[in-house]
């Protein structure tokens, strides 16, 4: 075969191939494999791919400098390229050349679908507000629609923040003791927050006002909030949270009153997520990760525990979170239409999210074990792959990239870390790093996946940052802490 052309065989994360391997030209780079991919996946233009590797084959001397497949899809999935876990940044020829491949040989490229965007590699600070909140922040989030910004505060306030003007817009009181947790509803219509009291708070972010009195009903604080998805209810109106009592607790928004009490947890719950498929996970200190379902006749009733976890059970995450968080909105932000409307696009986000047809929901753990565990509660009650920490320290915060291809770990070895979504296999290790610079020196650092390389060292604060949210749009970063500053950072 002449050097024009390279064999290559394209595979999953799985290590699945993506039809036999073919030669294709040695100039192909990642518009012509993404391309490649599509067609097999879609089976669309099948023929005409077939057509263009049969000339390929029979007529090697063939110049491909424009590939023909560019042009043929009209739309197609983002997919990113990696061989030997580095991403393809290069033709296929050229790395062959620079990994001593010989062209007898067959080059094994992972594609993996990418997110609805591109996250911007932010390195600039575009606002400073050190004057609004009079006590630490302790937590920040962006709205689905990427409008709005909320932050909690020790200050026992949420404040909202205008992300057009980058300027404070309302002041939220109802709380009577720190705000450790907020969320915001799928539709970004409604906001909730908890405190130190375990009350709950509902919010109008359009106006900042309190609707009803605060909720009561935990006996001591809260520690996570969870919004039903929005392809299973919308607009979607109920809420899940979990506390230091050992309980979880679902309520109604609109009616402002608890409507179920998970109970069982023998100590506190430190975290909870609510799945694609209507599951609910709870995360406890007593080892285990209970599983919930919401009856028809509106009972919780347990569905399963997941136990091999042996310490306390710190984080969660599940791999379609991001859609779930932002449900109708991509990153245009521009969807307008009936309820009945963006629940069907919230579902057809939620299924695309998931990767293929059959593929399951993944969740992945982080315990004092010093483990990660990554999980398929609906294929297997059994762990798929259970990750050891090599410094043997607990794992305090475990999430998945927006496309589930990624877990980051963060852990008290002073790294984060870098594993693949969804085999569990270990990266890299990011050192010098996220933990440190936030609880020593006020920094932040962006890390790009591909190259596995410190992007951005981003000082500023000065004192411990204690809460950090990418925006849903990857073009704005938010972060705040015990300097009760809220900074805004840009690309």
């Amino acid at each position: 075969m002449a050097m024009n052309t390279v064999m290559c065989l394209l595979t999953d994360a799985e290590g699945t191939p993506l039809g036999s391997a073919m030669y294709i030209p040695h100039n192909a780079g990642h518009l012509q494999l993404t391309n490649l991919v599509n067609t097999f996946l879609n089976n669309v233009y099948s023929s005409i791919l077939s057509n263009l590797i049969l000339i390929i084959l029979t007529e090697p001397n063939i110049e491909m400098t424009s590939w023909e497949i560019d042009n043929i899809q009209e739309e197609k999935l983002s997919y990113s390229f990696y061989v030997s876990d580095e991403e393809l940044l290069v033709s296929v020829g050229t790395c062959m050349e620079r990994n001593s491949v010989s062209v007898e040989n067959v080059l094994k490229i992972v594609y993996r679908q990418q997110a609805v965007f591109r996250i911007r590699p932010v390195y600039r600070c575009s606002q400073t507000i050190s004057d609004v909140h009079e006590g630490e922040i302790l937590c920040v989030s962006f709205s689905p629609d990427g409008k709005q910004l909320a932050s909690g505060s020790g200050d026992k306030t949420v404040r909202l923040w205008d992300l057009n003007t980058e300027t404070p817009m309302f002041t939220c009181k109802g709380h009577k003791e720190h705000v450790l947790a907020v969320a915001w509803s799928p539709d970004a219509k409604c906001l909730v927050s908890g405190d130190r009291d375990g009350k709950v708070c509902c919010w109008d972010p359009s106006k900042g006002e309190l609707q009803g009195n605060a909720l009561s009903g935990h006996k001591k604080w809260i520690c996570g909030i969870a919004w039903e998805p929005a392809h299973l209810s919308y607009p979607s109106r109920r809420f899940v949270t979990c506390g230091k009592d050992g309980d979880a607790r679902i309520w109604d928004f609109t009616l402002k009153r608890t409507l179920i009490v998970l109970s069982g947890h023998t100590r506190a719950v430190t975290c909870v997520k609510w799945g694609g498929d209507g599951t609910i996970y709870t995360g406890s200190q007593d080892s285990t990760i209970r599983m919930w379902e919401i009856t028809q006749q509106g009972q919780g009733i347990l569905k399963h525990i997941l136990k091999d976890h042996a310490g306390w059970v710190n984080s969660l995450s599940l791999s379609t979170e991001y859609v779930l968080r932002t449900g109708a909105f991509d990153n245009t932000r521009q969807v307008t239409g009936s309820d009945e409307e963006m629940k069907k696009i919230a579902l057809e986000r939620y299924i695309k999210a998931k990767g293929k047809v059959d593929s399951p929901e993944r969740l992945v753990s982080g315990s004092d074990d010093f483990t990660i565990i990554l999980w398929e509660p609906s294929v297997s009650l059994q762990p798929k792959q259970k990750m050891v920490t090599t410094a043997r320290l607990l794992v305090n915060h475990v999430y998945f990239s927006p496309n589930g291809q990624w877990i980051a770990s963060a852990s008290f070895d002073k790294s984060v870390k870098l594993w693949d979504g969804v085999t569990g296999k270990f990266i890299t290790a990011f050192r010098g790093t996220l933990t440190v610079s936030i609880r020593s020196v006020g920094h932040l650092t962006v890390w790009e996946i591909g190259t596995k390389k410190l992007k951005h060292d981003l000082p500023g604060h000065k004192d411990e940052v204690w809460a950090v949210d990418w925006s849903p749009d990857g073009e704005k970063v938010a972060s705040g802490g015990l300097d009760k500053a809220l900074k805004l950072w840009k690309g």
